[in-house]
This record gives C-alpha cells, sequence and structure tokens, in this order.
C-alpha cells in the first residue's frame, strides 16, 4: 500500500532504524525525517501526510505535548522506550504503540495493523452490545453445581491453566474452561485484556500505565489486545 510518512525523533540511530525497515519492508513514502517537534510543525503546516512515527521523549516538546498541537485528526504511531505512555496515548487518533528496541517482526506486526486501518477508511468499530433481553444470565458449572450469574455482576476472568477462575462483586467460582472457549460466548461490555484475563469493561474503575483496575484489583493489560480496549475506551473520552 502507497502511504506517506514522517519520522519524529530526536534519536539519529532510531531515525536511521526506522527508516530502513520502512524502506526494506514496505512501499510507503517516506517524506520526512525531523529530529526535534518544532521542525516536524514546520513541516506538517506545509505538507500532507497520512500518518507519523513520534518518539515521546524529546527535548523543548514531548510527543504528547506535539500530538496535543497537531490537528485532530492527525494518526499517529508512537515510539518509544517507555511502556507507562501506553494508556495516555490512546487519547489521540493512535495507530500502533511501538516499544523500543524495534523489531523486524514488531514493525512487520505493526505495518499490518497500519494498512489495515487505511484499508478500512475508518476507526475500528466495535459491535453494539446484545439486547437486553438476550445473554442476561448464564448458567455456570462449578463442580457439580450449576449457579444462575448475572452478566452484570461479573466483574473479571481470570485464565489458570484448564480453569477459569470468574470473579463477582459477591464471590468467585473455579470453572473447569479455558479463557478462549468463554470468551467465545461472551458478547460486549466483556474484552480479552491478557493472555490471563477478560474483563467487563462496564466495571472498570481506571487506566494507569498498562494495567486497568477493577475493585480494586490491579490488571495487567498486554500490548496483543490493547487497540480493541482503547477503542472502547476512546468512545467515551471527554
Amino acid at each position: 500500500m502507497n502511504l506517506s510518512c514522517i519520522i519524529i525523533d530526536d534519536e539519529p540511530n532510531a531515525v536511521n532504524l526506522l527508516e530502513i525497515l520502512i524502506r526494506q519492508t514496505t512501499e510507503w513514502d517516506l517524506k520526512a525525517k525531523c529530529y526535534d517537534a518544532l521542525e516536524a510543525m514546520t513541516f506538517l503546516k506545509k505538507n500532507k501526510v497520512d500518518f507519523i512515527f513520534l518518539d515521546i521523549n524529546m527535548p523543548q516538546l514531548t510527543g504528547m505535548e506535539l500530538a496535543a498541537l497537531l490537528p485532530n485528526e492527525t494518526k499517529i504511531v508512537f515510539t518509544t522506550a517507555y511502556s507507562e505512555y501506553a494508556a495516555e496515548s490512546y487519547s489521540f487518533q493512535t495507530i500502533d504503540y511501538l516499544l523500543k528496541p524495534i523489531t523486524l517482526k514488531r514493525f512487520l506486526t505493526s505495518t499490518q495493523k497500519i494498512e489495515s486501518h487505511f484499508g478500512k477508511k475508518e476507526i475500528v468499530q466495535i459491535p453494539e452490545p446484545a439486547p437486553a433481553h438476550e445473554k442476561e444470565y448464564f448458567f455456570v458449572k462449578s463442580g457439580k453445581t450449576l449457579s444462575r450469574i448475572r452478566l452484570e455482576e461479573i466483574l473479571y476472568f481470570e485464565g489458570e491453566k484448564e480453569y477459569a477462575r470468574l470473579v463477582t462483586s459477591t464471590g468467585q467460582l473455579l470453572i473447569y474452561r479455558r479463557l478462549k472457549d468463554i470468551q467465545e460466548q461472551l458478547p460486549l461490555p466483556f474484552i480479552r485484556v491478557h493472555n490471563s484475563y477478560i474483563v467487563n469493561t462496564r466495571q472498570l474503575e481506571k487506566i494507569q500505565d498498562n494495567h486497568i483496575f477493577i475493585a480494586g484489583k490491579q490488571i495487567p493489560v498486554s500490548e496483543k489486545f490493547r487497540p480493541e480496549l482503547m477503542a472502547v475506551i476512546q468512545q467515551r473520552i471527554f
């Protein structure tokens, strides 16, 4: 896919690596390499690109500060050595969040995500939740007991090898099923956020760095599942 982009990073080695990866693995048009935020702002006032690679830790203006000054529709791929800005990054039109050092494997995954984004010409669409009268509850088998659990009561599921722990506001149940099988039966607002966790996003209290909090429980969010979670969260950011 023929896309145009620029690199904004104050580290020459990081810029050189990204340039090599872009030229060797894509057909993208790299319009410019900017080594600070002011240089990038000057370029972007006169030139249009499809998206930007943006470092976060830069002098004068950080990547986050620059992103806040750019037009709202600016598409961004953040590149940084710091994972703690991941949640904040999705308050912008973020396509991906690349952690340095960027490997070839991770970059190729990112190129697929970027090209898929522009191929769809739209932000990720989240399906509507099932009507209220559908899937309001499940009967959950734990040992020899079938317990009726309302979906709204569920906080999260935690995977434990062949088992899953279902945690509600009033207690826990151990289920002899894998998270993958459980995930296939759950409607929104349930989302997989980690290999070991499925959460009820309606119970989410806060997001901090690469973690979410539900009923005081700190739950990790992995890079693999972050985009879907943040696409849902972004719809409710003021």
